[in-house]
Parts: C-alpha cells; sequence; structure tokens
C-alpha cells in the first residue's frame, strides 16, 4: 500500500516524507528483529557502558552481514547450547589481541579475508591493519595443506576454541584427509581422552607429505618478507617543539619476516646466532650488514595471530593499537 501511494503521480509531496520515514521505520523493525536472530543473548547491549565500546556483534554484522558475537568459523555445540560464528568469507578481515592472551580463537574465514585488510581489536578501540599486496596472504603447498588439517580440527573442536578434540574426531580427520599416520604416534596421541591441537602439529611434522603429513624434506629454510601499514585514527603525539605539541593520526609500516611454519625452533635459534655472528664480523670491516634487530609492540602479537612466529621491524615510534 506505501508503495502503490508513492506511485501515484498525484499523491501531494507533503506525504512522501512521512510515507518514506514509515518504510524506514518498519525496515527498522526488520533489520533489528533480524539481528537479534543472530545474537546469542538478545539481551546484552549492542553498545556498552560507559565509554559506547561497540560489541563484537557491532564488528561482525559490519565485518560479515551478520551480527554473531564470536570470531570462530561456523557455529559450535556447547552442551546443547548452540554458539554463533563466523559461517561466511569476508572482504575485510578480523584479528584480536584478545587472541594473543588464549582468551579467544579467530577463525580462518576472518584471518583469512578477500583482501588483506583486517580491523584489529584491542582493549580500547579499533585500528587498521592493511597491505598493497595481496600476495602476503599466499600460502606455500604444506602451508595450505596445514590450514586444511586446522580447519578440519577446529570443525571437531567442541571447547569453545579450547585447541583439543577427542580420540574419535582425531580418527575421523585422519581418515577424511587421508594422513596415514604410524600406529604407535596415533597410539601415543589417543593415549589420553584428549588430543591437543600442538601435540597433533607435532605429530605431523614427523609424517611425510607423501603420506599425507607436514614433513617435507625438500624443504628450504626460507622466510618470506612483506610489508604492512598499521594506521590508528586517534591523535597520537608525532612531534614537540617547545611547549607546542603536535598530535595526528598515525600511518606506521611495518617490515615482517615470516618463517615457514614447520622449521623447528633449534633451526631458528641456529640462524639467529648465524646471524650474530656474521653482523659482529661485519662490523669489523668485512662489509656484511648488521641484520635488524627485532622489535615488539602489542601489535605484533596480533600479527603473530596471523603469521606465526613472525618478526617485525619500523622506523620511528612504535605501532599504537590503543
Amino acid at each position: 500500500m506505501i508503495v502503490t501511494r508513492i506511485r501515484q503521480p498525484m499523491v501531494p509531496y507533503m506525504y512522501i516524507p512521512q510515507l518514506w520515514l514509515l518504510t524506514v521505520s518498519n525496515h527498522g523493525v526488520i533489520f533489528q528483529d533480524l539481528v537479534h536472530l543472530d545474537r546469542d543473548d538478545p539481551d546484552q547491549p549492542l553498545v556498552t557502558l560507559p565509554f559506547g565500546h561497540a560489541s563484537q556483534e557491532i564488528v561482525n554484522l559490519l565485518l560479515c552481514g551478520q551480527a554473531v558475537p564470536n570470531v570462530f568459523d561456523n557455529n559450535m555445540d556447547l552442551g546443547g547450547v548452540c554458539m554463533k560464528g563466523i559461517s561466511t568469507s569476508v572482504e575485510v578481515g578480523f584479528l584480536t589481541y584478545f587472541e594473543s592472551l588464549n582468551l579467544c580463537h579467530v577463525g580462518r574465514n576472518l584471518k583469512c579475508p578477500k583482501w588483506p585488510i583486517w580491523v584489529i581489536g584491542s582493549d580500547s578501540h579499533y585500528s587498521i591493519l592493511f597491505a598493497l599486496d595481496t600476495s602476503v596472504q599466499d600460502e606455500t603447498q604444506i602451508e595450505d595443506h596445514e590450514s586444511r588439517i586446522r580447519q578440519a580440527f577446529d570443525a571437531q573442536d567442541q571447547s569453545g576454541g579450547g585447541g583439543f578434540i577427542s580420540p574419535e574426531a582425531l580418527q575421523q580427520i585422519l581418515f577424511d584427509l587421508k594422513i596415514d599416520m604410524p600406529q604407535d604416534m596415533l597410539n601415543n596421541l589417543c593415549s589420553s581422552d584428549i588430543v591437543i591441537w600442538n601435540e597433533l602439529w607435532q605429530a605431523l611434522l614427523q609424517v611425510d607429505k607423501t603420506k599425507g603429513g607436514l614433513k617435507d624434506s625438500a624443504a628450504v629454510l626460507g622466510k618470506r618478507q612483506f610489508e604492512v601499514y598499521h594506521f590508528n585514527g586517534i591523535a597520537k603525539t608525532v612531534a614537540s617543539s617547545g611547549d607546542v605539541t603536535q598530535q595526528r593520526p598515525r600511518l606506521t609500516k611495518v617490515r615482517v619476516s615470516v618463517p615457514p611454519k614447520w622449521t623447528p625452533d633449534t633451526a631458528l635459534v641456529e640462524e639467529y646466532k648465524a646471524m650474530r655472528s656474521d653482523g659482529t664480523q661485519g662490523s669489523a670491516g668485512s662489509g656484511a650488514l648488521v641484520p635488524e634487530p627485532a622489535q615488539h609492540a602489542q601489535l605484533v602479537d596480533c600479527i603473530r595471530t596471523r603469521w606465526q612466529r613472525a618478526t617485525c621491524n619500523w622506523t620511528g615510534d612504535a605501532p599504537s593499537i590503543v
């Protein structure tokens, strides 16, 4: 009826704003109902007091079009209670400092968006991490296989992101992904009531890739290096001249170096020692370049939730996510 009246050419102009207001109001009610259906607990506020922080539902609504409260992939059944997560791929992703504190687990849907752009969550506000080259998300064949194993593991993980599954679920994963694990290794993993991801990952590093594992005898220790940019819209002090302090939003270029996921920690330690040795000799006149020391900030912890064991460097003030 509303549409019919708007289409009539003789409708007085004064009625049109009222009709549009009624239309928008109706859509608002429908939209609100849809948002409530997405949420686990509609009684919780979407904007929290006293500082007006947006809830995770609002962030997810903007990123994926659904006001779900969690950041893991798909839905999770916890004792008959359905916990709703991210069910689709997204164009802009999400990383959070809270994952580095083991307070949550961000799924692959949010970690690997279509474009290399991520909203960064902290305990105060949101900032942006982005790259100019989409290849920062490229994975090797082994890394892609590991990602599929982790996805299968997360699909069986009913602990709310705790990182463990049942021995029966492990058997199903090995069958589905055609992983031929030695029986003694399998018995060791299934010796308790739960299978932890880190233990499974370490075991798969000993299984050759021809048998579905992650061991690649031909792999060469080589780091991926790329640049990302971090933008914090909150004004920060950038320069001081006498009594005058300049403040403005800060854009920081961050250089990232990522070793292959399957590289043993001992190999990284030996490589670091070798670089330190070369750097010392270089300072004595050999001309060798001293490698840049790794720098740390809370943003680095966020980056490592996406690229494990990444080291970062930047010029000037450290990037701030607060």
